[in-house]
């Protein structure tokens, strides 16, 4: 017997739990320092332009496959072309990836936010902080357990009760607290340099390499290529608009990374004496260089606790969409009923999820193509599968259902404005970006070439 699909209730419930699903940590940590480090304003408005034309694209196509089918990335493709079925279950194994590592660098956020609620915030930016804790077994075991558990509670009480409920809090709560510091940063003594630097586009900086970021940025940023938004898109209601509501989430993405940057730039710009390199990468900038700057500024264990309290809602919003996305794909596949299907997918994402842990731990000597598991795993999902997705869905699209499919899909609801747009990004453009990251992205990996 078929089984009935939950669904969104309306364009609102949609549009936040896309937006959550977009709006993670690659918001906040990611954003701020990519652009310090390639133009500060330059980076922004690159970024900005490719939100609004390449991933725009992307987005609207991933919807209306969703739609159409009614079904998640595992079956959508096949349901549309038998020939294209092998690329539902490649965008199915990212999310299956990503999931775990996520939830463990989620997991590190729980346990940072619990530290400054207990008045640790000296603590927590000591040197070599943060290097413990990840080499520790059961603390970080721990706080990715509460992280990832709380996910799937969330998951198991459906689409409209749990995703749509939690997003319409969340992200409202998220943006509130983004503008909040942000506006606080920004009056800091010495943060001044750092507004200046953040808005001010540096056009020496504008290379191969800068475009390169922005557009890696994005794939991570607004959840393309990983099954979130056909799946998303098979609760949408047949008369809400896709047009307006892909453009409303690459609003919420873009201005939420936004005052992320003019959050973290300008703080630690004003504790660092106005240098970039400051801003760090990666893992570091939240868990090593933030601590320290909370700690050397006014109320600064406050400021650290509602940090972190944003940081959370967001990585929250991600792991929610990650995991029904992953639900959604066995829910389809096997006609599996939704909480022994949660229930399966928690076990499998903590087995998982272990392995990254672990190689920070006791496994901390064994690298895969010199990579602890958790890059690798990030590496394999985001610099390799992602990209070749996105290519073969736009060669689907472009040339194999043909543009049609999807603009009749888009036009079921209102007039699709930017038609010509999406032709000319999604048969001629985007495949160009995106075999440019895929070749500077393996290439820089294995030290063989860097943009």
């Amino acid at each position: 017997m078929e089984q009935k699909r939950s669904g969104f209730s309306g364009k609102l419930g949609f549009v936040l739990a896309a937006a959550g699903s977009a709006v993670g940590l690659g918001n906040i940590w990611r954003f701020p320092y990519l652009a310090a480090q390639h133009g500060g304003g330059l980076f922004i408005l690159i970024y900005i332009i490719l939100a609004f034309t390449f991933g725009y694209a992307l987005m609207v196509g991933e919807i209306a496959i969703g739609r159409k089918t009614g079904l998640s990335a595992v079956s959508a493709y096949g349901r549309l072309d038998k020939r294209f079925g092998f690329l539902g279950i490649l965008a199915s194994i990212v999310p299956m990836i990503i999931l775990p590592y996520y939830s463990v660098i989620g997991g590190w956020v729980t346990k940072y936010l619990v530290d400054f609620v207990a008045g640790k915030s000296a603590a927590v930016a000591t040197d070599g902080y943060f290097e413990g804790f990840i080499g520790s077994n059961a603390s970080p075991v721990l706080f990715f357990a509460i992280f990832i558990g709380l996910t799937a509670l969330i998951v198991m009480l459906g689409v409209e009760k749990g995703i749509e409920k939690v997003s319409k809090v969340m992200m409202p709560v998220l943006v509130v607290l983004t503008v909040a510091i942000a506006i606080y940063s920004v009056f800091l003594p010495g943060a001044w340099e750092g507004v200046k630097y953040y808005f001010t586009p540096d056009f020496s900086h504008f290379s191969v390499k800068t475009v390169l970021a922005a557009m890696g940025q994005l794939f991570y940023s607004m959840s393309l290529a990983m099954g979130i938004m056909i799946t998303y898109g098979s609760y949408m209601k047949k008369d809400v608009s896709i047009e307006s509501a892909a453009r409303q989430i690459g609003l919420f993405d873009t201005g939420v990374a936004f005052f992320a940057g003019l959050m973290v730039v300008p703080a630690v710009f004003a504790f660092s004496g106005g240098d970039p390199a400051a801003l760090g990468k990666g893992p570091g900038l939240m868990f090593v260089t933030l601590p320290k700057v909370f700690e050397s500024m006014p109320a600064g264990q406050f400021v650290g606790i509602v940090f972190f309290v944003l940081v959370l809602l967001a990585a929250l919003t991600s792991s929610i969409s990650l995991m029904e996305t992953v639900v959604s794909i066995f829910m389809d596949k096997f006609r599996w009923k939704r909480i022994p299907t949660c229930i399966g997918v928690l076990i499998g994402s903590v087995a998982l999820g272990l392995v990254s842990i672990f190689g920070y731990g006791i496994w901390a000597e064994v690298k895969v193509i010199g990579m602890q598991f958790l890059d690798f795993f990030d590496f394999i999902s985001n610099s390799v599968i992602m990209p070749i997705v996105a290519l073969i869905t736009c060669i689907f699209i472009g040339y194999v259902i043909k543009t049609k499919a999807v603009e009749e899909e888009v036009e079921l609801s209102a007039s699709f404005k930017t038609r010509g747009l999406f032709r000319v990004m999604t048969k001629y453009i985007a495949p160009i970006f995106i075999v440019l990251i895929l070749v500077s992205s393996v290439l820089e990996a294995f030290g063989i070439f860097k943009f």
